[in-house]
């Protein structure tokens, strides 16, 4: 059974939203751990998508994903973290950065988990049901394998930036920072050319298939 419009839109929307806004959640969950509560404090620490959604991540890059027939994925407005509120600012910093690509990669477990059961309930005759569970499942695992990938480009301001910023010495991790002002178009240029979806798409694959085997989604 084809999946109708709304299904299809679906589908997409609800796995992206989530990816977006767990992963925010747990940079704010964990910095709040560790002594900075900005994130509390700014009403950020909620599983709200309308408080994390950024118009360009949220809304214009997964569109242009789907037109151009690439990955959908994207990001929301980044959680304020006040790296001198924590209490080792340089290492905790890296474990704030490591939480949000760690929770899209639970979250990907977890969308697994959906789509097998949606692969169940399908096999079993029960279509309707089966079909749009099996698909916003498949889904939900490439979006957050994605957005864990992704995050662990050593860029700034992605989050294997922050983890390498946090790994270097202060001078080098200083001139690594310099980049920041310029990353926004250096990212679109990537994007619109197709090489950071060259850069990308090993690992993408690697960890999909793991996550398939692994749940038996043939």
């Amino acid at each position: 059974m084809e999946p109708t419009q709304i299904q299809y839109i679906t589908v997409m929307a609800i796995p992206l939203l989530f990816a977006i806004t767990l992963h925010e959640v747990a940079h704010g969950w964990v910095a709040s751990f560790f002594g900075d509560q900005t994130a509390r404090l700014s009403g950020r620490l909620t599983l709200n998508p309308i408080k994390h959604i950024d118009p360009i991540g949220t809304i214009v890059v997964p569109v242009l994903c789907l037109v151009m027939g690439g990955f959908i994925f994207g990001w929301a407005k980044p959680v304020p973290v006040d790296q001198r509120n924590l209490n080792h600012p340089r290492r905790d910093m890296a474990i704030v950065a490591l939480a949000g690509p760690l929770s899209n990669l639970l979250m990907a477990l977890f969308w697994g988990g959906i789509a097998k059961i949606g692969f169940m309930l399908r096999s079993s005759g029960n279509v309707w049901l089966g079909e749009p569970m099996y698909l916003m499942g498949m889904v939900g695992i490439s979006v957050n394998v994605m957005l864990a990938v992704l995050n662990f480009i050593p860029f700034p301001p992605l989050d294997g930036g922050r983890i390498l910023s946090s790994l270097l010495p202060r001078r080098a991790a200083y001139r690594l920072s310099l980049i920041e002002p310029y990353s926004f178009w250096i990212l679109l240029i990537l994007i619109m050319s197709g090489l950071l979806f060259k850069i990308m798409i090993p690992f993408v694959i690697l960890l999909v298939s793991a996550i398939q085997i692994l749940y038996g989604l043939f």
